[in-house]
C-alpha cells in the first residue's frame, strides 16, 4: 500500500508541474511551506514502511482510505488544469465552486487528513498515525492561512457559507481556527 501512495505522489508530482506550466501568469505564495510539506509527506511514507513492516495489517482502514482518495481526484478534476501542489493563483481567475467545492472550501485537504491518519493505521504503524495526524494538522493550518490569503476576496465571498473541512453546519471560528467556518459563529 505504501508503494501504491508513493507511485500516486509521483503521479501527481508530474501533473502538478504539467498544471503549472498550463497556467500562465501563476503566481506562487508559500513556495517554502510546500517543500515542508512535501518532505513530511515523504517521512510518513517512509515512516509506515519501517514501523509497519511486520505489523499486522488493519484492512478496516482500507476503506476510508480509498475514500480519501476518490475525494482528492474528485476535488483535482473538478480544478483541472488549476490543480496543484504549489499554491498557485492565477490573478483574475474565478474560484472554483463545482464538484466537492460545492460543500467545503478544502476538499482535498480533507483527504490528505483521512489518507495521514489511515495509511499508517492500515500499515500497522499506529506511532506513524499518531505523528503523521498531529504533523499534518499543523502543516495544514498554515497551508490553508497562505492559500485562503493568495485567494483573495473573490474566494472568500464565493465560499464565505462553505466550511472548511468538514460538511457541517456547526463548524464555526472566531479565533483564525482554519478548520472551521467563519460565517457560523457560536
Amino acid at each position: 500500500m505504501v508503494a501504491l501512495v508513493a507511485l500516486e505522489r509521483v503521479f501527481e508530482v508530474w501533473l502538478s508541474r504539467r498544471n503549472a506550466r498550463r497556467l500562465r501568469g501563476a503566481v506562487e505564495a508559500g513556495a517554502g511551506h510546500t517543500r515542508v510539506m512535501a518532505l513530511f509527506h515523504l517521512a510518513v511514507l517512509v515512516a509506515c514502511a519501517l514501523e509497519g513492516r511486520r505489523a499486522r495489517k488493519h484492512r478496516f482502514a482500507l476503506a476510508p482510505l480509498l475514500g480519501a482518495q476518490m475525494l482528492r481526484y474528485w476535488a483535482a478534476a473538478s480544478l483541472g488544469d488549476r490543480w496543484n501542489v504549489r499554491v498557485l493563483m492565477v490573478p483574475g481567475a474565478q474560484p472554483v465552486t463545482n464538484g466537492p467545492y460545492r460543500f467545503l472550501r478544502h476538499p482535498n485537504y480533507l483527504a490528505v487528513i483521512v489518507e495521514m491518519l489511515t495509511l499508517p493505521i492500515y500499515c500497522g504503524a499506529p506511532w506513524t498515525a499518531l505523528f503523521a495526524t498531529l504533523g499534518n494538522a499543523v502543516l495544514l493550518a498554515g497551508r490553508i492561512r497562505i492559500e485562503e490569503a493568495a485567494l483573495g476576496g473573490a474566494y472568500a465571498a464565493a465560499f464565505a457559507g462553505r466550511p472548511r473541512l468538514l460538511p457541517s453546519r456547526r463548524s464555526h471560528v472566531g479565533d483564525g481556527n482554519p478548520f472551521g467556518n467563519p460565517a457560523h459563529r457560536a
